[in-house]
């Protein structure tokens, strides 16, 4: 959630959730045994659209704070439009390549996902997508779907109302799934969350060299996270 919106949203989302029910929180879940087997069942592997870098805000800011913080991030908002995705969008290749050296029919799907699409399920059962992917067994002729989403790219910084309390920080937000489209059922979920710290200083406009080496290191470490549950 980008710096400029994400307060407003929360904001809004305490007024009109308060007293209902909460969101179904997904643990992680490791391969399930037969998740992973070889034999003649496809797995789709897809990805959702890249999101841009940005810089992004955590904690207990008020609506006016936003302008606060708008301005004081502005200029490494701007630098972290320029950042390059790198071989980001090849990982769904990669991902399809580890399953097949493990004997896979993995197909890769070359549409980008967009999961807000799907009819949304009503099941609380443990495991169960909150999603209905079960049309997309016959839309793509697989098994299962194995899905990488990365949520957020760029800089996070943390405020407690006008006050920034941390430097930016690289940021690689996201989560990796396959999803049994006979079952809507989670056979493997993975949260992927990687920060990391500029060396020496961080405040250095308009390159931010130091944070600009810190986004392209937390993007491999974040690479890293999605693929080595699959090549393991």
């Amino acid at each position: 959630m980008s710096f400029r919106s994400s307060a407003f949203l929360w904001a809004v989302a305490a007024l009109f959730t308060s007293g209902c029910a909460t969101t179904k929180v997904q643990s992680p879940v490791s391969f399930a045994p037969a998740a992973l087997k070889s034999n003649n069942q496809r797995v789709g592997v897809a990805m959702t659209a890249l999101p841009k870098a940005e810089v992004h805000v955590n904690g207990n800011i008020c609506l006016l704070c936003i302008v606060t913080a708008n301005a004081a991030n502005s200029t490494l908002n701007k630098h972290a439009a320029t950042l390059a995705l790198e071989d980001l969008p090849s990982l769904k290749d990669k991902a399809a390549a580890a399953l097949r050296q493990k004997g896979i029919n993995a197909v890769v799907i070359d549409e980008p996902l967009d999961i807000k699409t799907l009819p949304d399920t009503s099941s609380g059962t443990r495991n169960v997508a909150s999603k209905d992917f079960t049309p997309l067994k016959q839309k793509y002729g697989v098994d299962s779907l194995l899905v990488l989403e990365v949520h957020s790219l760029g800089f996070v910084r943390n405020y407690s109302g006008y006050i920034a309390t941390t430097d930016p920080r690289a940021l690689v937000r996201g989560t990796g799934y396959m999803v049994n489209l006979s079952t809507n059922t989670y056979e493997w979920y993975l949260p992927v969350y990687v920060t990391k710290n500029a060396d020496g200083k961080w405040d250095e406009p308009t390159a931010f060299p130091g944070l600009t080496n810190a986004y392209y290191q937390a993007l491999e470490v974040g690479k890293d996270n999605f693929l080595r549950p699959l090549t393991n």
